[in-house]
């Protein structure tokens, strides 16, 4: 697998990198003719090499021309869901000058970085299936046009693994282990006080996370620290505004060395029952597109870096965030 992985790398960021005249061919011959890329919104499902080159390649090259693929995470692995198949999965950023417009909105013609969340399918060392999770609100708010009324969390680029060894990591024999303990850690996230929020069985002697933990979350929300900094600055907030909320609908679980990926296309189902990043309650049936990272060590999760489909949710409760961005005049240098 260590082949494949680096393979996969290789591949991703030549179709990124590598001179315009150069595309076809780097596609050609990195992915499979008739796979098929589901990309967060607005990009939607792409079927076929071509679509994939022209819906989302080249917007993204015409975005950020000589622009470069920085992976922070990258690691690969047997599928432990049912639809196995080997996949890598990666946390990136796609940074460069941003000049031409991009998922409707219009570019800041400063320094971007742009980052994803990757899924990617392996048949014969090419592509053959993606999941693509790119962070457009966090994209606006670097543009000062932040659609949102307020971040919970803090502002900030997806930093590498604090041990920096997230890209291709060694020790792979620990990547059963790693997986293990991310779902004993799913298995128990519904078990938790519904008056105080408290999840005996996430946090303490017994718990899955460790009392350091980092998590790293998308445009709309931001990072947090310690598990009193993810409730205050996420899970509150979640949890009263869908509190019947259900997840863990993975069409994909690895894990590689000390870390380990997860993602559902949708993972959650849940009702709009409370206002929400200043959206009132609208009682709808809503899914969520999901993008789980983690770094394990010691027994414990100690960063998880998540990616959500923020686009689509809104949408489905009758927000356009990306018309709400692009009409909105350009603010504040947001710091990226």
């Amino acid at each position: 697998m260590d082949d494949e992985r680096a393979a996969a790398r290789a591949v991703l960021r030549r179709l990124i990198e590598a001179p315009e005249a150069e595309l076809s061919a780097a596609a050609r011959e990195g992915l499979t003719r008739d796979g098929v890329w589901d990309v967060s919104a607005p990009f939607g499902r792409l079927e076929g090499r071509e679509a994939v080159v022209e819906g989302l390649l080249r917007p993204l090259r015409a975005a950020l021309p000589q622009g470069r693929r920085r992976d922070e995470l990258f690691i690969g692995g047997e599928n432990r869901r049912a639809e196995g198949g080997r996949w890598t999965a990666s946390v990136t950023h796609y940074l460069g000058t941003w000049t031409g417009a991009l998922a409707g909105l219009p570019p800041s013609g400063r320094l971007t970085w742009l980052r994803s969340g990757e899924f990617h399918r392996l048949e014969g060392g090419r592509i053959a299936q993606a999941r693509l999770i790119l962070d457009v609100v966090d994209l606006a708010r670097q543009a000062g046009r932040l659609p949102l009324p307020r971040l919970l969390g803090a502002e900030m680029l997806f930093p590498a693994p604090e041990r920096m060894d997230g890209v291709l990591p060694p020790h792979r024999e620990r990547g059963a282990a790693s997986l293990d303990l991310v779902e004993r850690m799913l298995g128990a996230l519904h078990a938790y006080d519904p008056q105080t929020l408290s999840s005996p069985e996430q946090t303490g002697p017994e718990g899955t996370w460790a009392d350091e933990m980092l998590w790293f979350g998308p445009g709309g929300i931001g990072s947090s620290y310690r598990w009193e900094g993810f409730v205050d600055h996420h899970r509150d907030a979640f949890l009263t505004a869908f509190p019947d909320r259900a997840g863990g609908n993975h069409y994909c679980r690895i894990g590689d060395g000390d870390y380990a990926a997860v993602s559902g296309w949708p993972s959650m189902t849940m009702t709009h029952a409370g206002a929400y990043l200043g959206v009132p309650a609208t009682g709808r049936a809503l899914t969520l597109r999901v993008m789980d990272f983690y770094s394990c060590h010691g027994g414990r999760i100690r960063e998880n870096w998540v990616l959500l489909d923020y686009v689509d949710l809104f949408a489905q409760m009758g927000v356009d965030l990306i018309a709400r961005a692009a009409e909105a005049g350009e603010g504040p240098r947001s710091p990226v």
